[in-house]
């Protein structure tokens, strides 16, 4: 049979023969297709990463931040409650069921006037009482002085026969019983005009005593009017119409009345450790919830002796005035605030970070010993010319002084560079090197200083001391893509900047941490 009619028939009965190139060479499935270009891919990737951790391990990423020229603030945080001034408490001087309330909560106050009255009904009889015991009092005394007049006319009469007596007896003319009744007679006079005296004396205690009790029946009576002391704002009524009071040792409190809410002040919870730095009219900052974001002023008025002890944590009461004109600040508002220890502003600065951060490569050298090079030179006199100005600046010198203060600094850093340059002083420590420099510095700047004002010599001795309390610390500068010591002089300081007396400048890039790969 032909081919063509094999294969007729063969397609005619639904079988196709296998394919020999199927049966003996089968096609390969996707994933092994796939299998070795995913296995080109990760090795590569893994290449890559290997060369990049290895390079970096070299040359870590750091983080830096720039010094800068700003503001340095030291505050002492606290806090504590507003309120008023002043702050009156007023009750009842007499007891009695309230008639009437006059005044509410918030209600505005002026002194004298009538804020509540009690029944005054008992007071006024006891006053009309009282009255009337003082018109027969002054009745009894004018009875008094009329018996008085009486035994005074008595005794004269009694005088005038006494003396005829008297000379009728020397010429014995009459009986001796006679005259001696003559001269009883006198001296009963004379005993009832003392008698009539001494009742005058009894009436006029008994007028002033019942002239007495008629103004404490009085005063009674207007005390049933319940009266404003002080010119303010009723902050608190404790008392209904109706309510009867009763005055005893402890008066009760009706009304508490704050005197001028357009001035307040904060009685801040200052901790021991903190207070000794903190001076009247220093600025304090502070905030209240009740106004979030927003920030109000005040001064420091007064440093209280009077210490608290809670958990032994010793604390002094710190007294500030607010100005609240306004009227948006509230008696019994929690204030937190800070106090403005000090502030120097438009000073060499740096991040704090930078003085916490070390290399961990202990291979990197630590330098700082010995003389100092020409580039150190530089930038010791470049920065203290610029303190120099600074302080000159802050206290108001004029031309004159200005050139002895240049020339008594400059006299002064060329003596320390001769003497760093020499090495001197390298076993000196730190603090001694501070306590000598500052000591050193106020004698030579003793003849300036006699020319300065209070105010001035104030300040001058504020610096003095500022620069005393500096201290030396090492931070690391970035440099061709390398950490560099670099020794610094840190003055003041606050949570977040420090200021940089010498050996940094503005601009340049000191380390703060390495980046995590």
């Amino acid at each position: 049979m032909p081919e063509s009619s094999r294969s007729t028939a063969a397609g005619g009965s639904g079988i196709r023969p296998m394919s020999r190139r199927l049966a003996g060479n089968r096609p390969a499935t996707p994933r092994r297709r796939w299998r070795w270009p995913l296995l080109a891919l990760a090795t590569l990737v893994v290449l890559v990463v290997v060369w990049r951790w290895s390079a970096g391990g070299d040359s870590p990423a750091y983080r830096t931040a720039t010094v800068d020229q700003g503001p340095v603030r030291v505050a002492i945080a606290a806090t504590g409650r507003l309120s008023a001034l002043s702050t009156v408490e007023v009750g009842s001087q007499v007891s009695g069921q309230v008639l009437t309330v006059e005044v509410d909560f918030n209600d505005p106050v002026q002194a004298g006037q009538a804020i509540a009255h009690i029944d005054p009904a008992n007071f006024q009889s006891r006053l009309n009482q009282v009255q009337a015991e003082l018109t027969s009092a002054q009745a009894n005394l004018e009875s008094a002085r009329a018996n008085l007049g009486e035994a005074q006319a008595t005794l004269r009469h009694a005088a005038a026969n006494f003396q005829r007596a008297e000379s009728i007896w020397q010429q014995r003319l009459i009986s001796r019983a006679d005259y001696d009744a003559t001269v009883a007679a006198h001296e009963q006079a004379q005993a009832r005009v003392a008698s009539a005296t001494a009742a005058i004396r009894v009436a006029q205690s008994q007028v002033e005593q019942r002239r007495a009790g008629l103004e404490t029946a009085r005063l009674d009576l207007d005390y049933t009017v319940i009266r404003s002391p002080v010119d303010g704002v009723v902050l608190l009524r404790s008392v209904e119409p109706g309510q009867t009071v009763a005055s005893s040792f402890q008066t009760p409190v009706l009304f508490s009345i704050a005197e001028d809410l357009g001035k307040m002040q904060i009685e801040l919870t200052v901790d021991e450790s903190d207070v000794g730095q903190i001076r009247e009219g220093q600025e304090v900052v502070f905030t209240v919830d009740a106004f979030p974001g927003r920030e109000f002023a005040g001064d420091v008025r007064q440093v209280r002796l009077a210490a608290g002890e809670a958990s032994t944590v010793v604390t002094y009461p710190v007294i500030v005035d607010v100005d609240n004109r306004s009227g948006e600040l509230l008696p019994g508002m929690t204030a937190n605030a800070e106090v403005l220890v000090s502030e120097r502003t438009d000073v060499v600065r740096l991040a704090n970070a930078a003085l916490r951060y070390r290399p961990a490569d202990a291979a990197v050298p630590v330098s700082g010993n010995g003389p100092p090079d020409a580039a150190a030179i530089a930038r010791m006199r470049a920065q203290g010319e610029r303190q120099i100005n600074e302080l000159a600046d802050r206290l108001g010198l004029d031309p004159g002084q200005r050139e002895r203060l240049a020339q008594t600094m400059a006299d002064m850093r060329r003596q320390m560079m001769s003497q760093a340059q020499a090495g001197g002083g390298q076993a000196m420590s730190e603090q001694a090197r501070r306590r000598r420099s500052a000591d050193a510095m106020a004698a030579a700047l003793q003849p300036l200083r006699a020319e300065l004002d209070a105010s001035q010599q104030a300040r001058l001795d504020e610096e003095l001391a500022l620069m005393a309390s500096t201290r030396q610390a090492q931070v690391w500068v970035l440099r061709d893509g390398r950490p560099q010591p670099v020794s610094v002089r840190i003055g003041l300081a606050d949570a977040s900047w420090s200021e940089v007396r010498s050996g940094l400048q503005p601009g340049d890039e000191v380390i703060i941490g390495v980046e995590r790969g």
